[in-house]
């Protein structure tokens, strides 16, 4: 109950950076997503979007039924992470102890920063006010002991909320909390509970452990540690990541194997850029497919050497696509990630003769140098440059 813990989570991100960039569409119900003839689902909903039952990862043709006078817009997936690597810049400024969660949500441990900024509701609210005043967007951000309950707390007065959960008022607030709202309660967990007469976290919290494990077995001794307040997860450095990954969903599905290849490119690059900035190298590709079906496989290679280079990440997964049989199902979901990382700078030199590597060392640097500059799509491979967010339908 020591820790101080902030979570931040950006309202309607996508949908409220399609209104920061277009300010026509302020006050608007916006609606981010896939295609609604060909089986997309909403990524985001603006505000305006919601009050109409407009949630995300709903069938974007239900959402068309639900709200029809509403803005449907394609998900323009890089321009979301130029603000959100704006964004972690911010956070990065208050803290070295930030796990991000996704493009538009970090834990940040704050416990050691109150010598320098204050106690964490000014931390938060300091924030806060520099998010918008760099990118015009609104976040909500909740505080508390534990990561459990600061993602709980940003979510109670959104948008643009702010609500800290002091330690000695934890039982209080968990006491007619909605048992739903407990992570990994889903509706079936849900009906479970509710059929024992469990409606409330406080409820849970003085349920005898023996019955809800009978019925739930470990899972449900977790759950009534949540209902306590009880979570002592650390937040994860991005110092101790332990992958880089890129993945993209498509509507309509992936049959090409030109199209796939450029989705495969364009992710390895990515993954290498990271890769390079965090100074990391990796010794296993992985190849991740979702097929049409929804069944989701992986394939992985350890390399004899580890690796920065997209090119390298690239090759190594064009050998694992033969492994899949994305081309005869098609592809719903790709993605390329690199594990059994280590630091750059603890790592042997190439190897002296060794020139090819060494050549393509020199010329990503000075790629990436121009990245750095202008930022990721300023430069980009040939075979690339005729393929955008629309082509592939993200």
């Amino acid at each position: 109950m020591n820790r101080k813990i902030i979570h931040i989570d950006m309202d309607a991100f996508y949908a409220s950076v399609e209104q920061r960039d277009n300010p026509a569409l302020k006050g608007l119900p916006v609606i981010v997503g896939g295609d609604a003839e060909k089986r997309g689902v909403v990524s985001a909903a603006s505000y305006e979007a919601r009050v109409f039952g407009v949630h995300s990862a709903m069938p974007t043709s239900q959402a068309r039924r639900l709200c029809p006078q509403g803005i449907f817009l394609p998900v323009r997936m890089r321009r979301y992470r130029e603000i959100s690597e704006q964004i972690l810049a911010i956070l990065k400024e208050y803290t070295p102890l930030i796990e991000p969660l996704s493009l538009d949500e970090s834990f940040l441990d704050v416990t050691g920063s109150e010598k320098l900024f204050g106690p964490p509701i000014k931390i938060a609210r300091e924030i806060k006010r520099r998010i918008y005043e760099a990118t015009g967007l609104t976040a909500s951000a909740g505080i508390a002991p534990n990561k459990f309950l600061a993602k709980i707390a940003s979510d109670l007065k959104k948008p643009d909320g702010l609500v800290e959960i002091q330690p000695e008022e934890v039982q209080d607030f968990l006491q007619d909390l909605p048992i739903a709202k407990l992570w990994g309660v889903g509706k079936a967990t849900e009906e479970v509970l509710k059929a024992m007469g469990i409606l409330t976290a406080g409820q849970l919290a003085g349920y005898p452990p023996q019955a809800i494990e009978k019925r739930l077995g470990k899972f449900g001794l977790d759950l009534i540690a949540l209902s306590r307040g009880e979570d002592d997860r650390p937040v994860i450095l991005s110092s101790e990541t332990k992958s880089i990954s890129q993945e993209e969903t498509f509507t309509p599905d992936l049959h090409d194997l030109e199209t796939i290849k450029k989705v495969l490119l364009d992710q390895a690059e990515r993954v290498g850029w990271e890769l390079r900035k965090q100074r990391l190298k990796g010794h296993t590709v992985h190849l991740k497919v979702r097929y049409p079906d929804f069944n989701l496989i992986t394939r992985s290679a350890t390399l004899s050497f580890s690796t920065d280079q997209g090119i390298e990440i690239y090759q190594t997964v064009l050998n694992l696509l033969d492994r899949t049989e994305a081309l005869k199902k098609g592809a719903r979901l790709l993605g390329v990630g690199v594990s059994n990382l280590s630091r750059r700078d603890d790592l042997e030199q190439l190897p002296l003769f060794d020139s090819g590597r060494k050549k393509v060392a020199r010329s990503t640097e000075a790629v990436d140098r121009i990245r750095d500059k202008f930022g990721p799509e300023a430069i980009k491979r040939a075979s690339l440059l005729e393929k955008d967010d629309e082509e592939v339908g993200r």
